[in-house]
């Protein structure tokens, strides 16, 4: 384990998202991760991707659990230490830049961005690995999948941190004690980006195959109607998707309201509308509402506006 850090600083960051704590002398990587537990080719195959940018084995030798383990101690790791310490960086550096008006802008696209971040995996944790719980309790929902749900929105999450770095490097002025506070946080935008970057890869090249492959595995299951919600039998084929938006107009949410609810771009659900108005030839949130109402989507407790309609 020690040549493998050697060879590749980065596996710190994998050790600490494993578990693994240091201190482990001369061991063999598998004496390593088989004392603490960890899933040894689970490692293994981090290891590569992140050191070498290779795949080193099939995806079904990876396990799962210890990989969204794995990705959540990284989501809490960046959403909760590394963004917020770049954060207090940047106050000091651009704060010291001799311009507040540059400061503040700054500062709001870096919070913005980090606002980004924390919904981008907010969704992986609540929607993407319960769902994954789901498959490897051998049952698979109809109304969610890994490559249309999953891998078709997964957009890199770097790519502001890079126009940042390129702000500070080309247009940000200051004296040389300025520049070194400048310098000392890019150098952590830096290493951020690379992280993230790397993140997404293992997402990309191990879990979502991975997932892919216990989807062929899992029987499908109907997916259950609200609690005290009747079912209707003629679905006018909706999806679960369009029948959960349908929902949310008939409770009075807006289409920004709905995106943030359930995780989606406001382009998505604009799209999903669209489809819902074609198929059932309703336009208006009213006419929405009242199909909702006809057919069951909900209970009359959470219809907003109902005097109105």
């Amino acid at each position: 384990m020690r040549s493998a850090v050697a060879e590749s600083p980065k596996l710190l960051m994998a050790l600490s998202r494993f578990g693994i704590p240091l201190g482990f002398g001369d061991e063999t990587i598998e004496a390593v991760c088989q004392r603490r537990g960890v899933h040894t080719p689970t490692f293994l195959a981090v290891a590569s991707l992140i050191g070498r940018n290779e795949v080193s084995m099939s995806v079904n030798d990876i396990s799962l659990p210890a990989l969204i383990t794995y990705l959540k101690s990284a989501h809490a790791y960046f959403v909760g230490f590394y963004l917020p310490q770049i954060r207090s960086k940047l106050i000091s550096a651009i704060n010291h830049a001799g311009s507040e008006d540059v400061a503040l802008v700054v500062l709001k696209f870096f919070d913005d961005y980090v606002a980004e971040v924390r919904h981008h995996m907010e969704f992986e944790d609540s929607r993407v690995f319960t769902y994954v719980d789901e498959l490897l309790a051998g049952k698979r929902r109809p109304d969610f999948s890994i490559e249309h749900d999953f891998l078709a929105n997964h957009q890199p999450i770097a790519t502001k941190l890079r126009e940042l770095k390129d702000i500070f490097i080309c247009h940000l002025h200051g004296s040389q004690v300025n520049n070194d506070l400048l310098n000392l946080v890019l150098f952590d935008i830096i290493n951020c980006e690379s992280d993230l970057l790397s993140h997404c890869e293992v997402e990309n090249k191990l879990f979502a195959p991975a997932v892919k492959a216990l989807e062929c595995k899992a029987q499908p299951v109907e997916a259950s109607a609200p609690a005290s919600v009747g079912q209707d039998e003629d679905d006018h084929g909706l999806t679960e998707r369009e029948k959960e938006i349908i929902r949310n107009v008939a409770r009075g949410l807006s289409n920004k309201e709905i995106a943030d609810k359930l995780y989606l771009s406001v382009h998505t659900v604009a799209t999903h509308r669209r489809n819902i108005c074609a198929k059932l030839d309703i336009h208006s949130a009213a006419g929405l509402t009242i199909f909702a109402i006809i057919h069951h989507l909900l209970p009359l407790s959470e219809i907003q506006n109902l005097s109105s309609l």
